[in-house]
């Protein structure tokens, strides 16, 4: 059984003008797992986790990583464990160069030079900016600046990596881009990601597992058991993934399927399989029903949209 990367019990924070950000949240996290965390917008997703690695902390709880309290640990301990990268790159890109900023952990690690710039190295190779050391980091793309500062985060090589919002203001290559960058780490490194987010459209290719954030944690569950339940998603304003809202309206048309597809290739494959069944056919309908049954659907996401689903800071 794997260990606990991080355990979170209790959690509770107030801000100084006495807004309450987190009552008693409580999860788990194991070494190896991407969690995603979603909720509404003031659900206390980025106060959440900024107790990870002790830049906040809590009035009340406990949060540990491999089983050592942030609030014991030395703060540069715990830093050295877990890697936070913010939703806003310039927050965290500060330097002349990048590579002074990919840099500038490894050197308050206490690494010798040659050990610093083997890391840095390393680091731009693994996230596709080989060759962008001398450049000014204010100069780069939206999408660059989001993987420059990943690597500043990932040259000192934590266990455990907390993304803000990461695909944020991305267009939609750059956002799959960072997506797969970070499946790769998971993959290649063993490294646990905990993403907190907005874009529903990218939990289903992220996550093992998601959990709901609203204060408290309300609801976890894997990607389809979390985004099928109408009543959770109502309750604390989220959407659902656009394939997801294709395939409810197909069912209003008589599509037959027990559970819906949240990504493109899920929904590749269950086309693909219904058609087989079927002679290479997909059979659709109108029913006395069906015209009431879209309207419903309509309303529904009209509401959700708006509240909107641009990410802040919470």
């Amino acid at each position: 059984m794997k260990r606990e990367a991080i355990s979170v019990k209790n959690l509770t924070y107030t801000h100084p003008d006495g807004t309450k950000a987190l009552e008693a949240a409580s999860l788990e996290v194991y070494e190896g797992e991407r969690v995603a965390i979603v909720g509404p917008n003031g659900a206390g997703k980025t106060t959440f986790l900024l107790h990870l690695n002790g830049i906040l902390r809590g009035s009340d709880g406990q949060v540990e990583v491999f089983g050592k309290s942030v609030d014991k640990e030395k703060k540069e301990e715990i830093i050295k464990e877990v890697g936070i990268v913010f939703q806003d790159p310039d927050d965290q890109l500060f330097m002349p160069t990048l590579f002074d900023d990919v840099a500038f952990g490894p050197i308050n690690m206490g690494l010798k030079e040659d050990e610093v710039r083997e890391r840095v190295e390393k680091t731009f190779l693994s996230l596709g900016l080989r060759g962008y050391g001398n450049r000014c980091p204010h100069h780069l793309s939206g999408g660059e600046k989001k993987k420059a500062s990943l690597a500043a985060v990932m040259s000192m090589e934590p266990s455990i990596l907390v993304l803000d919002e990461p695909t944020a203001n991305l267009d939609p290559k750059s956002r799959a881009e960072l997506i797969k960058i970070v499946n790769d780490l998971n993959e290649r490194e063993g490294i646990t990601v905990i993403m907190a987010t907005h874009d529903v459209n990218a939990v289903p290719a992220f996550a093992d597992r998601v959990f709901v954030l609203n204060k408290k944690v309300i609801a976890e569950g894997t990607a389809q058991e979390i985004f099928s339940d109408d009543a959770l998603m109502k309750a604390n304003n989220l959407e659902v993934p656009e394939v997801f809202k294709l395939f409810e309206v197909l069912r209003c048309f008589g599509y037959n399927c027990e559970e819906l597809p949240l990504s493109i290739d899920e929904a590749i494959e269950h086309l693909t399989r219904t058609a087989k069944v079927n002679g290479g056919h997909i059979h659709l309908h109108i029913h006395e029903h069906t015209h009431d049954e879209v309207k419903k659907l309509r309303s529904r996401y009209e509401h959700h949209q708006d509240y909107g689903s641009g990410g802040e800071r919470q």
